[in-house]
């Protein structure tokens, strides 16, 4: 059933079992999973099914660190992100769970066999296939052509599946609304969780609309699901009895923001012959019904020996390459493309010949490459609240992204891994646009990746929730979604998000039958 709060009279109070904050993918997953289990769910969505210019300014705020938008890398209405989600798809690694000597603040308190029985789920929940990621004889038979055989020791190949993309908010808003035990109250943002005298149990949400009433939801349990920047800003917001502010009793909520850097144009690749590289590698191929696309990740072995963070490259196809005039740069040739150049040459020459002998310029085939990398948890890197108040007289949001040293230094030492080998497979040469003079470039962005703002720890003093995702100190409170993340990996957090959103809902089913 759907309601609108701006329908209700002024002041109504909702009673469920369960109350869910955020239509999301977390928040969604979550409320389907428990739908048929007799519990009286409520969940609060701040929009409404349609994108609202007034809604969405509810997002905004001050970005102090990193340039970074606080309003296009969201959106406030049911399936909230997922409305403009590219669709990448592909689980955490095993190596992002532990915790690593030479990574700071890494560790989950659980290993990937936790998350394991819930990436089937979870893949079907966001309409994949089945989850064989890592299975490459099997997207060998599927695309009929080899793997590459990695020789350096330094990368190996992932498979990356696609979503249509599912949109959450349509693909499940029939099934939401046909739900008997769930209530959909949109137009309903939370401005409090309101804790009880003593601080360790929720007694209700307050809500608001826009225009102007006021509402109450009462519940037994409660899950906080609006995204890695809202999740903390609603824990610092709900401040009237705890007075840093709900799960932060320890100054943790809101630190330890982490995204995937992204590098746009940070280097250029020249191959000579398309066969040598299977078409899984540059462009999505659709397999079984669904989409997928093979990614070049490093090796264990490499992240432990060089003690670096995770990353993932994916190449596509971008035009040609001219020797007298680089297509990402322009007509200037620099020193740096006419060594690439001339190596390209005598690599075409060697045994292949150029493709397009009556162009004497051509020089091959030119790759664009696509990256996003691990980012070190950095509690300096964090959400807080800004003085100015949003619409509903409440404190924005204020974002300090930073990245470190150790980002910067993983990141070039990967693209320089990747070089070396595209080289060595015999694939083409590859150009760096990038310094190694220990600045971040300016092409830096995000990958609207939110993470790590409420992170899972089982030391209270380390992270805002425990293995369950329940808030330390409170024993009816419970978060969602990638702002649990202690550590970021490589992979794109909807699939993981899901995964974990899943694993809470079994856990809330466990602890309704004790």
């Amino acid at each position: 059933m759907f309601t609108d709060a701006r329908k209700l009279p002024d002041h109504t109070e909702v009673q469920a079992d369960l109350a869910i904050i955020g239509g999301g993918a977390a928040g969604i997953t979550v409320a389907r999973a428990l739908a048929g289990t007799g519990l009286r769910i409520c969940l609060a969505e701040s929009g409404g099914m349609q994108y609202d210019p007034a809604v969405q300014a509810l997002y905004e705020g001050e970005s102090v660190g990193i340039d970074y938008s606080l309003t296009a890398n969201r959106l406030r209405f049911l399936g909230g992100s997922t409305n403009h989600w590219g669709g990448y798809c592909v689980p955490l690694e095993p190596i992002d769970f532990e915790a690593r000597d030479w990574l700071p603040h890494s560790g989950w308190p659980f290993g990937r066999e936790e998350l394991d029985p819930y990436y089937g789920p979870a893949c079907q929940v966001v309409e994949i296939g089945s989850p064989r990621f890592d299975d490459l004889d099997y997207w060998q038979r599927q695309t009929g052509t080899p793997m590459l055989q990695h020789g350096t020791g330094r990368l190996r190949t992932r498979v990356v599946q696609f979503s249509t993309p599912t949109r959450f908010g349509q693909r499940y808003r029939s099934e939401l609304e046909a739900a008997k035990s769930l209530q959909v109250l949109l137009n309903a943002t939370v401005v409090n969780i309101a804790a009880a005298p003593n601080g360790g149990h929720i007694d209700h949400l307050k809500v608001r609309t826009l225009t102007g009433l006021s509402h109450r939801i009462r519940a037994r349990q409660f899950v906080l699901a609006t995204g890695a920047l809202e999740n903390a800003r609603v824990l610092l917001l709900s401040n009237d009895v705890v007075r840093p502010g709900l799960g932060n009793q320890n100054d943790l909520v809101g630190r330890f923001f982490m995204e995937h850097p992204h590098l746009s144009g940070f280097a250029e690749v020249v191959t000579a012959n398309r066969a040598r590289l299977p078409a899984l590698y540059v462009e999505r191929k659709d397999i079984e019904g669904r989409s997928a696309q093979a990614a070049l990740v490093p090796t264990d072995q490499t992240l432990r020996s060089r003690r670096l963070l995770n990353a993932m490259f994916m190449l596509g196809l971008a035009g040609t390459y001219r020797d007298n005039a680089p297509p990402y740069l322009g007509p200037e040739t620099t020193a740096a493309h006419k060594t690439m150049l001339r190596a390209a040459r005598r690599f075409l020459a060697d045994g292949e010949g150029p493709l397009d002998p009556k162009d004497p310029s051509y020089c091959g085939l030119w790759l664009g490459i696509g990256c996003a990398c691990e980012q070190v948890p950095n509690p300096d890197s964090r959400v807080s609240l800004a003085d100015k108040l949003d619409h509903l007289g409440q404190r924005e949001i204020r974002l300090d992204w930073r990245l470190t040293e150790q980002d910067r230094h993983s990141v070039v030492w990967h693209m320089h891994s990747l070089g070396l080998e595209l080289a060595s497979l015999g694939i083409g040469r590859m150009v760096i646009n990038v310094d190694d003079d220990g600045i971040w470039p300016e092409q830096v962005s995000g990958g609207s990746h939110h993470m790590g703002t409420t992170r899972m720890h089982d030391d209270p003093r380390q992270g805002v929730v425990d293995r369950n995702c329940r808030v330390h100190g409170i024993d009816n409170l419970y978060v969602a979604g990638s702002s649990v993340f202690p550590t970021s990996g490589a992979s794109n957090p909807t699939l993981n998000l899901v995964a974990l959103a899943l694993r809470l809902a079994d856990h809330l089913k466990a602890a309704q039958r004790t």
